[in-house]
């Protein structure tokens, strides 16, 4: 089954993962903290899903939002959500493998669960180029992914909403993994590739960005009030995703 096959499948469904305690307290506050300040820059949301980053930088004064997805499904989600609370974020269908120039460059790019969907290395270098090009120069990309040498051993990852197991299945740039979000009162389970390290690099590196840094998932103080930090040891100690930045 494709990517677009899969969250066309799951459409405005994906919005309650971000209920969930590992993205509610883990996911969302680092990778906003890690993209900072974004008042009067403009935003290409890569892979935008149902549009929850769109708005959530939209709001937080972003000049222009523009978000693209391959599911037309998310898609549509993302513009019934902006049709009753309109925010002035566009959105259109679109493969960021297949991206085209856009009418204007961006100063930022975000890129949540997006590379880490590519077929092969080629197919994610030609998402990075795809990238690069519709960033101004000195632009900023933000990724978020399943960490790339992640070794199953967070053993007490389904209390924070997940569960992640290996396919056995060995791709080009990866092993191939089923990753299930434990949604009330159906989980939801989608098949993709973690890229390794290296692969993530020379891809990006390729497409002519630079100044690479991995930055580690972090808890908000919110999550450690509301569950202890006993709660978070093993996530911390054991980390499924991570972040990267650079710079166009």
């Amino acid at each position: 089954m494709s990517v677009q096959q899969q969250y066309d499948g799951i459409g405005e469904a994906f919005e309650g993962f971000k209920s969930l305690p590992l993205i509610r307290y883990g996911e969302v506050p680092s990778f906003l903290g890690m993209v900072g300040d974004v008042s009067g820059r403009s935003v290409l949301d890569v892979a935008c899903g149902t549009g929850f980053y769109s708005r959530e930088f939209k709001r937080r004064g972003a000049s222009d939002v523009f978000g693209v997805d391959i599911s037309a499904e998310m898609v549509a989600a993302a513009q019934r959500i902006e049709e009753r609370d309109p925010l002035g974020v566009r959105y259109e269908v679109g493969d960021a493998a297949e991206l085209k120039q856009l009418d204007r460059p961006f100063d930022i790019a975000l890129a949540v669960q997006c590379l880490n969907y590519a077929s092969d290395i080629a197919e994610m270098e030609r998402m990075c180029r795809n990238i690069h090009r519709n960033l101004l120069p000195g632009g900023e990309l933000f990724v978020f992914a399943q960490k790339p040498d992640y070794r199953f051993d967070c053993r007490s990852l389904e209390k924070y909403g997940f569960r992640c197991e290996p396919t056995g299945e060995e791709r080009e740039a990866g092993p191939l993994v089923r990753v299930t979000a434990l949604l009330d009162p159906e989980p939801i389970g989608i098949l993709g590739t973690v890229p390794r390290r290296e692969v993530y690099e020379e891809c990006l590196r390729r497409a002519g960005f630079r100044d690479l840094e991995w930055v580690p998932l972090q808890v908000s103080e919110a999550g450690i009030a509301a569950y202890g930090a006993d709660f978070w040891a093993d996530l911390l100690a054991h980390p499924p995703l991570e972040m990267l930045r650079c710079r166009a």
